[in-house]
């Protein structure tokens, strides 16, 4: 299997070199050169597999360069009952007959992150070992809150690699800046930046772009990578869960081998959403993919109306994670939807880079509506949903599930679909234990109260046991406290490692 890239389909590289490189030299983004077929048959045949052998299932169509041996090491070293806290690494929640959620959140970072970032450090050493790599992998991660955490926990102490986290000033829970600042690693650096995640995402890809700077690092022997969902080895990770949900649902009797499902996605960056088109493409059956926005709902009016506009006022929410303007995975998408058109993906790339905006032709448009339905809430909606989930069931969701349930919701009053739906659940409620607590209560309840304080209440009113990685945080002492503004992002990465 090669890798093309969107925006230059001659370049053919090996998916080896794809995860090493994670983002192709003009800019876009590795895809692979097809989507395998997967028989019905086969899918069923995955029920009652293990989350490994599924994962080998999946994984071994994509990195057909890797040896079955190095696969398994990757899998077996990456989802471990120790680090997950269960053998299903991603259970299926049943909320009712028509509404499951799939837990994303039991890695060691308690977010959806975990999925994938637990395994990216595996492929990349692997693949730094088949194309004889010799330079130190310097991996440049722009977060919104929980790929920073997730990506340096995965990459902690890796031989052969370094990790620089970029984060909002202000812009991340309480929670997950506890995570960050508080990392411990040899090879691990943190830094807040002066503005929202667009920022610090685009200074990131302006580094990554930089040819003299990329000169200057090789020079001085190292080579930039990425963990971000740009990065093909963050992504295909996440086709997996998908299918194991569905064996999971057929497994339990929830559903027969052919049953469409619908998929919603809280969504943000268009990573997690994109993995379950994917999956869609190979031959899962899905029906309808709901796109959950909060009030940053510029994808929603995207796919509504054809017109992506990031020239908007910036909300910052409860739900951090989707706090995001630029949404990178959507040009993989619109590389598909296409025809592998990298011509009109340099185009549209363009206009998003130089005047904010861009319109799809109207192919595309037809072609992503009758796949995708959006809505958006706000944070009194968010919070709403968080309330009535709990009320009428006892179980309790993150901020960011929330939106995704409350678009659910929405979508069902509007259509009247009642097609047995996924709900992806991208984060543990204990993450964002100010903003739940609020919600099942009241914000007199969480006054005065620390991060710690807040952990035991939600512990009690949930009956859930607050995970041990965030527990522990209460005896951590901050390590990192730089901010930089959004222009100095290179200078830091500079320091770090000491090249001028």
């Amino acid at each position: 299997m090669q890798y093309h890239s969107t925006r230059d389909k001659s370049i053919s590289v090996s998916s080896a070199q794809a995860i090493k490189q994670g983002l192709s030299d003009e800019g876009g983004l590795f895809v692979p050169e097809s989507f395998p077929h997967v028989s019905l048959d086969e899918i069923e045949n995955l029920a009652g597999k293990s989350y490994h052998d599924r994962a080998y299932f999946v994984l071994s169509k994509f990195l057909t360069d890797f040896t079955e041996e190095d696969l398994r090491k990757c899998i077996t070293s990456a989802y471990t009952k120790e680090k997950f806290g269960t053998d299903a690494i991603a259970p299926v929640y049943k909320l009712n007959d028509e509404v499951y959620f799939l837990e994303l959140w039991h890695g060691p970072t308690c977010a959806f992150k975990d999925m994938a970032l637990q395994i990216l450090p595996h492929f990349l050493t692997t693949s730094m070992k088949m194309t004889n790599e010799d330079e130190e992998i310097i991996i440049l991660v722009a977060t919104s809150g929980d790929t920073g955490k997730a990506a340096l926990e995965g990459f902690r102490d890796v031989n052969g690699t370094r990790i620089i986290v970029f984060y909002p000033d202000n812009g991340v829970s309480e929670i997950q800046k506890l995570q960050m600042v508080t990392q411990r690693g040899n090879n691990v650096s943190v830094a807040a930046v002066k503005g929202n995640f667009d920022d610090a995402q685009n200074g990131v890809k302006k580094i990554f772009t930089d040819t003299e700077y990329k000169k200057l690092l090789d020079r001085n022997g190292f080579k930039l990578s990425s963990a971000n969902s740009i990065n093909w080895g963050r992504l295909v990770p996440q086709i997996v869960y998908y299918f194991s949900a569905y064996a999971d649902l057929i497994d339990g009797g929830e559903i027969s081998i052919g049953d469409e499902i619908n998929v919603v996605v809280p969504t943000g960056n268009f990573g997690n959403i994109l993995a379950s088109y994917y999956a869609k493409k190979m031959g899962l059956p899905i029906r309808k993919f709901i796109c959950a926005s909060n009030e940053n709902n510029v994808l929603t009016d995207f796919i509504k109306t054809g017109v992506y506009n990031k020239n908007r006022r910036f909300h910052t929410t409860i739900s951090p994670s989707m706090d995001i303007l630029i949404s990178s995975n959507l040009e993989r998408f619109l590389y598909d939807l296409s025809g592998c058109d990298d011509g009109i993906v340099k185009e549209l790339m363009n206009k998003l880079n130089t005047e904010g905006e861009y319109s799809v032709p109207e192919p595309i448009k037809e072609a992503m509506q009758s796949m995708f339905d959006a809505d958006c809430c706000d944070d009194k909606e968010t919070m709403a949903a968080i309330r009535k989930t709990f009320e009428e069931s006892g179980y309790v969701i993150d901020t960011h599930t929330a939106v995704a349930k409350c678009v659910y919701d929405k979508y069902v009053e509007r259509t009247g679909d009642k097609t047995k739906t996924v709900i992806a659940s991208t984060a543990s409620p204990f993450k964002f234990n100010q903003s739940v607590l609020i919600a099942l209560e009241d914000y007199n309840a969480v006054a005065g109260k620390d991060e710690f304080e807040l952990l035991d209440m939600l512990r009690e009113k949930s009956g859930m046991k607050v995970p041990d990685s965030l527990a522990e945080l209460k005896d951590r002492t901050p390590i990192f406290n730089t901010v930089v503004e959004k222009d100095q992002m290179q200078n830091t990465v500079s320091d770090f490692l000491k090249v001028e």
